[in-house]
Protein backbone atom coordinates (compact mmCIF):
# COMPACT_ATOMS: atom_id res chain seq x y z
CA UNK A 1 0.00 0.00 0.00
CA UNK A 2 1.34 3.86 -0.68
CA UNK A 3 0.22 7.45 -0.62
CA UNK A 4 -1.11 7.46 -4.11
CA UNK A 5 -3.42 4.28 -3.83
CA UNK A 6 -5.18 5.65 -0.45
CA UNK A 7 -5.51 9.03 -2.29
CA UNK A 8 -6.83 7.40 -5.38
CA UNK A 9 -9.03 4.92 -3.65
CA UNK A 10 -10.62 8.02 -1.66
CA UNK A 11 -11.30 10.04 -5.34
CA UNK A 12 -13.49 6.81 -6.93
CA UNK A 13 -15.61 7.10 -3.18
CA UNK A 14 -16.62 10.50 -3.40
CA UNK A 15 -17.12 11.13 -7.09
CA UNK A 16 -18.16 7.26 -7.34
CA UNK A 17 -16.54 7.42 -11.04
CA UNK A 18 -13.01 5.72 -12.03
CA UNK A 19 -13.28 7.80 -14.75
CA UNK A 20 -14.16 11.17 -12.90
CA UNK A 21 -11.17 10.31 -10.18
CA UNK A 22 -8.87 9.41 -12.83
CA UNK A 23 -9.58 13.22 -14.00
CA UNK A 24 -9.47 14.58 -10.56
CA UNK A 25 -6.30 12.76 -9.84
CA UNK A 26 -4.42 13.59 -13.21
CA UNK A 27 -4.40 10.28 -14.40
CA UNK A 28 -5.34 8.06 -16.96
CA UNK A 29 -8.54 6.07 -15.96
CA UNK A 30 -6.13 2.19 -16.50
CA UNK A 31 -3.66 3.63 -14.06
CA UNK A 32 -5.74 4.47 -11.33
CA UNK A 33 -7.64 1.28 -12.33
CA UNK A 34 -4.57 -1.05 -12.08
CA UNK A 35 -3.75 1.03 -8.65
CA UNK A 36 -6.51 0.20 -6.97
CA UNK A 37 -7.21 -3.45 -8.12
CA UNK A 38 -3.65 -4.02 -6.83
CA UNK A 39 -4.77 -2.39 -3.37
CA UNK A 40 -7.91 -4.72 -3.34
CA UNK A 41 -5.79 -7.96 -3.85
CA UNK A 42 -2.76 -6.55 -0.86
CA UNK A 43 -5.98 -6.28 1.35
CA UNK A 44 -7.63 -9.26 0.29
CA UNK A 45 -10.76 -7.03 0.02
CA UNK A 46 -13.12 -5.87 -2.72
CA UNK A 47 -13.26 -1.91 -2.24
CA UNK A 48 -15.96 -0.89 -4.91
CA UNK A 49 -19.12 -2.67 -7.01
CA UNK A 50 -17.83 -1.97 -10.09
CA UNK A 51 -21.04 -3.58 -11.58
CA UNK A 52 -23.48 -0.82 -10.30
CA UNK A 53 -23.51 2.39 -11.92
CA UNK A 54 -22.68 4.78 -10.12
CA UNK A 55 -19.89 2.67 -8.86
CA UNK A 56 -20.68 1.96 -4.94
CA UNK A 57 -18.63 1.20 -2.12
CA UNK A 58 -18.57 -2.53 -0.40
CA UNK A 59 -19.60 -3.06 3.22
CA UNK A 60 -15.78 -3.84 3.95
CA UNK A 61 -15.00 -0.99 1.47
CA UNK A 62 -16.66 1.81 3.62
CA UNK A 63 -14.79 0.20 6.96
CA UNK A 64 -11.46 0.28 5.18
CA UNK A 65 -12.16 4.39 3.57
CA UNK A 66 -13.18 5.16 6.88
CA UNK A 67 -9.27 4.09 7.81
CA UNK A 68 -7.88 5.30 4.64
CA UNK A 69 -8.99 8.78 5.41
CA UNK A 70 -8.23 9.38 9.01
CA UNK A 71 -4.45 8.23 7.17
CA UNK A 72 -4.97 10.43 4.77
CA UNK A 73 -5.58 13.31 6.89
CA UNK A 74 -2.73 12.57 9.11
CA UNK A 75 -0.34 11.83 6.14
CA UNK A 76 -1.64 15.98 5.56
CA UNK A 77 -1.14 17.11 9.01
CA UNK A 78 2.53 15.46 8.88
CA UNK A 79 2.70 18.00 5.88
CA UNK A 80 1.53 20.83 7.66
CA UNK A 81 3.84 20.16 10.32
CA UNK A 82 7.33 19.72 8.41
CA UNK A 83 5.89 23.11 6.48
CA UNK A 84 5.20 25.19 9.49
CA UNK A 85 8.74 24.08 11.25
CA UNK A 86 10.48 25.36 8.14
CA UNK A 87 8.54 28.60 7.70
CA UNK A 88 6.99 27.73 4.66
CA UNK A 89 2.97 28.08 5.01
CA UNK A 90 1.48 27.08 2.11
CA UNK A 91 -1.48 24.94 1.01
CA UNK A 92 -5.34 26.08 1.88
CA UNK A 93 -7.19 27.45 5.42
CA UNK A 94 -10.87 27.00 5.41
CA UNK A 95 -11.94 30.35 7.59
CA UNK A 96 -15.34 30.52 9.27
CA UNK A 97 -16.55 33.53 10.46
CA UNK A 98 -19.59 34.23 12.44
CA UNK A 99 -22.16 37.13 10.47
CA UNK A 100 -21.89 39.65 13.46
CA UNK A 101 -18.20 39.80 13.13
CA UNK A 102 -17.18 39.24 9.50
CA UNK A 103 -18.21 42.42 7.71
CA UNK A 104 -16.59 44.49 10.41
CA UNK A 105 -13.39 43.02 11.26
CA UNK A 106 -12.42 41.29 7.85
CA UNK A 107 -12.17 44.40 5.55
CA UNK A 108 -10.04 45.88 8.04
CA UNK A 109 -7.06 43.64 8.08
CA UNK A 110 -7.85 40.59 5.45
CA UNK A 111 -6.80 42.43 1.99
CA UNK A 112 -3.18 43.08 3.60
CA UNK A 113 -2.53 39.72 5.41
CA UNK A 114 -3.58 37.77 1.83
CA UNK A 115 -1.09 39.43 0.25
CA UNK A 116 1.65 38.76 2.47
CA UNK A 117 0.64 35.42 2.33
CA UNK A 118 0.86 34.50 -1.45
CA UNK A 119 1.43 30.90 -0.96
CA UNK A 120 -1.93 30.24 1.00
CA UNK A 121 -5.65 29.81 -0.56
CA UNK A 122 -7.99 31.72 1.96
CA UNK A 123 -11.04 30.30 1.83
CA UNK A 124 -13.11 32.50 3.91
CA UNK A 125 -17.36 31.26 4.88
CA UNK A 126 -19.98 33.83 6.94
CA UNK A 127 -21.43 30.70 9.29
CA UNK A 128 -23.22 30.57 12.30
CA UNK A 129 -21.58 29.39 15.29
CA UNK A 130 -22.84 26.07 15.43
CA UNK A 131 -21.83 25.42 12.40
CA UNK A 132 -18.41 26.70 12.79
CA UNK A 133 -18.12 24.22 15.64
CA UNK A 134 -19.30 21.42 13.66
CA UNK A 135 -16.94 22.36 11.06
CA UNK A 136 -14.03 22.52 13.35
CA UNK A 137 -15.01 19.09 14.62
CA UNK A 138 -14.97 17.12 11.67
CA UNK A 139 -11.76 19.51 10.45
CA UNK A 140 -13.66 20.51 7.02
CA UNK A 141 -12.76 24.11 8.70
CA UNK A 142 -9.37 25.24 9.89
CA UNK A 143 -9.77 28.12 12.05
CA UNK A 144 -12.91 29.86 13.30
CA UNK A 145 -13.79 33.60 14.92
CA UNK A 146 -16.65 33.98 16.58
CA UNK A 147 -17.81 34.81 20.23
CA UNK A 148 -16.64 32.79 22.99
CA UNK A 149 -16.06 31.29 25.33
CA UNK A 150 -17.64 27.51 23.96
CA UNK A 151 -16.68 25.61 27.12
CA UNK A 152 -15.71 22.64 24.48
CA UNK A 153 -13.64 20.08 25.14
CA UNK A 154 -11.55 19.45 21.78
CA UNK A 155 -11.10 23.40 20.70
CA UNK A 156 -8.55 25.75 22.09
CA UNK A 157 -9.89 29.25 21.85
CA UNK A 158 -7.22 32.37 20.94
CA UNK A 159 -8.96 35.49 22.42
CA UNK A 160 -8.51 38.20 20.43
CA UNK A 161 -10.91 41.29 21.51
CA UNK A 162 -13.30 42.11 23.82
CA UNK A 163 -16.33 44.15 22.39
CA UNK A 164 -18.48 46.17 23.84
CA UNK A 165 -22.28 46.29 22.94
CA UNK A 166 -23.65 49.86 22.58
CA UNK A 167 -27.58 50.66 22.74
CA UNK A 168 -29.08 51.98 19.18
CA UNK A 169 -32.03 53.71 20.44
CA UNK A 170 -34.37 55.24 17.57
CA UNK A 171 -37.40 56.17 20.11
CA UNK A 172 -36.19 58.98 21.31
CA UNK A 173 -32.91 61.40 21.60
CA UNK A 174 -31.55 60.48 24.93
CA UNK A 175 -28.10 62.74 26.16
CA UNK A 176 -24.90 61.47 25.93
CA UNK A 177 -24.96 59.85 29.27
CA UNK A 178 -24.23 56.05 29.72
CA UNK A 179 -27.23 54.35 29.46
CA UNK A 180 -27.97 51.08 32.21
CA UNK A 181 -29.43 48.09 31.02
CA UNK A 182 -32.40 48.63 33.51
CA UNK A 183 -33.77 51.30 31.35
CA UNK A 184 -33.42 49.78 27.97
CA UNK A 185 -37.22 48.93 26.93
CA UNK A 186 -37.40 45.62 26.15
CA UNK A 187 -41.08 45.85 24.52
CA UNK A 188 -39.15 47.63 21.58
CA UNK A 189 -35.73 46.01 21.30
CA UNK A 190 -35.27 44.19 17.98
CA UNK A 191 -33.33 40.94 17.56
CA UNK A 192 -31.66 38.57 15.54
CA UNK A 193 -32.82 35.61 14.53
CA UNK A 194 -32.43 31.95 16.44
CA UNK A 195 -29.10 30.41 15.77
CA UNK A 196 -26.84 33.77 15.88
CA UNK A 197 -24.97 33.95 19.33
CA UNK A 198 -25.34 37.73 19.10
CA UNK A 199 -29.26 37.16 19.49
CA UNK A 200 -28.00 34.78 23.01
CA UNK A 201 -26.21 37.53 23.96
CA UNK A 202 -28.48 40.34 23.86
CA UNK A 203 -31.63 38.37 25.31
CA UNK A 204 -28.94 37.61 28.47
CA UNK A 205 -27.96 40.86 28.71
CA UNK A 206 -31.34 42.53 28.91
CA UNK A 207 -32.82 39.09 30.80
CA UNK A 208 -35.71 38.89 27.99
CA UNK A 209 -36.92 35.74 28.99
CA UNK A 210 -38.94 37.54 32.21
CA UNK A 211 -38.80 41.00 31.00
CA UNK A 212 -40.59 41.57 27.88
CA UNK A 213 -44.39 42.52 27.64
CA UNK A 214 -45.95 39.13 25.79
CA UNK A 215 -48.69 41.70 24.67
CA UNK A 216 -46.66 43.62 22.27
CA UNK A 217 -47.60 42.32 18.79
CA UNK A 218 -44.71 42.69 17.06
CA UNK A 219 -41.33 40.46 17.31
CA UNK A 220 -38.89 40.46 14.01
CA UNK A 221 -36.30 38.55 13.60
CA UNK A 222 -33.57 39.65 10.81
CA UNK A 223 -30.64 37.21 9.68
CA UNK A 224 -28.27 40.59 9.40
CA UNK A 225 -27.19 43.65 11.38
CA UNK A 226 -27.72 45.51 8.31
CA UNK A 227 -31.34 44.76 8.01
CA UNK A 228 -32.21 44.88 11.42
CA UNK A 229 -30.66 48.50 11.98
CA UNK A 230 -33.38 49.38 8.30
CA UNK A 231 -36.61 47.61 10.59
CA UNK A 232 -35.28 49.79 14.09
CA UNK A 233 -35.35 53.25 12.00
CA UNK A 234 -38.64 52.96 10.27
CA UNK A 235 -40.18 51.67 13.20
CA UNK A 236 -38.41 53.78 15.83
CA UNK A 237 -37.09 50.70 17.69
CA UNK A 238 -34.21 49.86 19.58
CA UNK A 239 -31.50 47.13 19.68
CA UNK A 240 -27.77 46.37 21.11
CA UNK A 241 -25.18 46.75 18.62
CA UNK A 242 -21.78 45.63 18.82
CA UNK A 243 -19.16 48.54 18.79
CA UNK A 244 -17.15 47.27 15.63
CA UNK A 245 -21.11 47.79 13.70
CA UNK A 246 -21.14 50.71 14.93
CA UNK A 247 -18.12 52.64 13.35
CA UNK A 248 -19.44 53.71 9.64
CA UNK A 249 -23.08 54.64 11.08
CA UNK A 250 -24.19 58.35 9.83
CA UNK A 251 -23.59 61.34 11.93
CA UNK A 252 -27.92 60.91 12.18
CA UNK A 253 -27.38 57.45 13.82
CA UNK A 254 -24.64 58.51 15.82
CA UNK A 255 -27.14 60.71 17.53
CA UNK A 256 -29.40 57.46 18.70
CA UNK A 257 -26.25 55.54 19.61
CA UNK A 258 -25.21 55.46 23.65
CA UNK A 259 -22.81 53.39 25.85
CA UNK A 260 -23.73 51.62 28.65
CA UNK A 261 -22.89 52.07 31.65
CA UNK A 262 -20.41 49.67 33.63
CA UNK A 263 -19.88 46.91 33.77
CA UNK A 264 -20.60 47.18 30.25
CA UNK A 265 -21.69 44.27 28.81
CA UNK A 266 -19.21 43.22 26.21
CA UNK A 267 -18.89 39.69 23.73
CA UNK A 268 -15.28 38.04 23.92
CA UNK A 269 -14.08 37.38 19.89
CA UNK A 270 -11.18 34.55 19.46
CA UNK A 271 -9.71 32.53 17.02
CA UNK A 272 -11.01 29.03 17.55
CA UNK A 273 -9.07 26.06 16.20
CA UNK A 274 -9.56 22.01 17.01
CA UNK A 275 -6.55 20.45 19.43
CA UNK A 276 -5.09 18.85 16.84
CA UNK A 277 -4.44 22.04 14.56
CA UNK A 278 -0.60 22.48 13.66
CA UNK A 279 -0.37 25.70 11.31
CA UNK A 280 0.94 27.55 14.41
CA UNK A 281 2.70 30.34 13.20
CA UNK A 282 -0.48 31.11 10.94
CA UNK A 283 -2.57 31.37 13.41
CA UNK A 284 -0.13 33.48 15.43
CA UNK A 285 0.42 35.53 12.20
CA UNK A 286 -3.66 35.77 11.96
CA UNK A 287 -4.19 36.63 15.75
CA UNK A 288 -1.50 39.25 15.51
CA UNK A 289 -2.44 40.96 12.53
CA UNK A 290 -6.13 41.42 13.77
CA UNK A 291 -5.39 42.59 17.32
CA UNK A 292 -3.00 45.39 15.37
CA UNK A 293 -5.51 46.95 13.67
CA UNK A 294 -8.23 46.65 16.31
CA UNK A 295 -6.42 47.76 19.67
CA UNK A 296 -6.43 51.39 18.47
CA UNK A 297 -10.25 51.07 17.67
CA UNK A 298 -10.89 50.15 21.38
CA UNK A 299 -8.41 51.92 22.97
CA UNK A 300 -11.05 53.82 24.40
CA UNK A 301 -13.54 51.62 25.60
CA UNK A 302 -11.99 51.42 28.92
CA UNK A 303 -15.20 50.64 31.06
CA UNK A 304 -15.77 47.95 33.20
CA UNK A 305 -16.61 45.20 31.06
CA UNK A 306 -19.30 41.55 31.83
CA UNK A 307 -18.61 39.26 28.88
CA UNK A 308 -21.68 37.74 28.39
CA UNK A 309 -21.68 34.19 26.98
CA UNK A 310 -22.60 33.46 23.46
CA UNK A 311 -24.19 29.42 23.98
Amino acid sequence: MNIQQIKYAIAVAEVQSFGKAAEKCFITQSTLSTMISRLESELGLQLFDRKKKPITTTKEGKAILQQLKIINKELETLDEVVGDLKGESSGQLNIGVIPTVAPYLLPLFLNDFVQKHPNIKFIISEITTENIIKGLENRTLDIGILSTPLQHNTLIEKPLYNEPFLLFDKTIRRSNKNVKVSEIDCNRLWLLNEGHCLRTQVETICNLHTQRDNNWNLEYKSGTIDTLMKFVRKNHAITLLPYLATLDLSSEDLQHLHPIAAPQPAREISLVVHQHFVKKSILNSIQQSIQEVIKPLLSQQNLKKWLVAPV
